[in-house]
């Protein structure tokens, strides 16, 4: 009996105790998926300023207009990414406080329906009708705005994204991101500033690349490859009508 009773002791805290490799909070997913939009936009701003210094690098040997593209690139890349942010993470905030202002009207006029609604979205799940029932019940008598919230609708009303914070990080992502090209396209010597810019874009494009498949659970082979890949494109490209325009001209 004694055995039995470690084994179950064993089986209850197995059960009770998340894999700690798992975000099982919503916290921590939230987290994680800020973590990834920080890289992403980091990812931007490394490969939006070194395509344009190393096409404007292409066309001319003078640091001024280099740097001079360089910073307008970073400042205009940096409003783009807050601005686009903003707006879009305001309106699936006004999305989600519509569907929530809704959910609350209906507990309020129909909560016999509205508990039956979160039982059958239970029993869907694969629980049995009267399992579903006493689990909604139970729901319903702790937070039932808050239980409906989350099995209909998947939106914790207590966390929803900031617009300002969204903008803010995205604008700090792409700045940092920006950086690291126009430093060395500025600080290089004038017969290595295309080479050092071009390697030091690439690592940094393979260290975020390698990060934000990790983050995101993929191979970091393949996702680092396209990264690196993408971003060396991108330079080729603006070098080579960098090259064109400056012969033109």
């Amino acid at each position: 009996m004694s055995g039995d009773s470690t084994a179950s002791e064993g089986l209850s805290t197995s059960i009770l105790a998340p894999h700690s490799s798992e975000p099982h909070a919503a916290g921590s997913a939230s987290r994680l998926n800020w973590l990834r939009a920080g890289v992403l936009g980091a990812n931007d701003g490394i490969v939006s300023v070194a395509g344009i210094v190393v096409g404007v690098a292409a066309a001319t040997i003078e640091r001024g207009p280099i740097l001079t593209a360089g910073v307008a690139g970073l400042v205009a890349g940096a409003v783009s990414m807050a601005l686009g942010e903003y707006v879009s993470v305001s309106t699936q905030r006004d999305s989600e406080r519509a569907l929530l202002a809704a959910e609350r009207r209906e507990l309020a006029e129909e909560p016999e329906a509205e508990l039956a609604e979160l039982a059958a979205i239970y029993q869907a799940k694969g629980l049995t009708a009267a399992t579903a029932l006493a689990v909604a019940e139970e729901l319903t008598a702790g937070d039932a705005f808050a239980a409906h919230a989350e099995a209909e609708l998947g939106i914790d009303p207590d966390d929803l994204t900031n617009p300002w914070h969204a903008a803010l990080s995205s604008a700090l992502s792409f700045t940092l991101g920006a950086l690291l090209p126009l430093l060395a396209i500025v600080v290089a010597a004038v017969s290595l500033r295309v080479p050092v810019t071009v390697i030091a874009v690439l690592i940094a494009l393979a260290l975020t690349g390698a990060l934000g498949a990790r983050l995101g659970g993929a191979a970091p082979a393949r996702a680092t490859g396209r990264v690196v890949i993408g971003g060396a494109l991108a330079m080729v490209v603006t070098y080579a009508i960098g090259r064109a325009v400056g012969i033109a001209v």
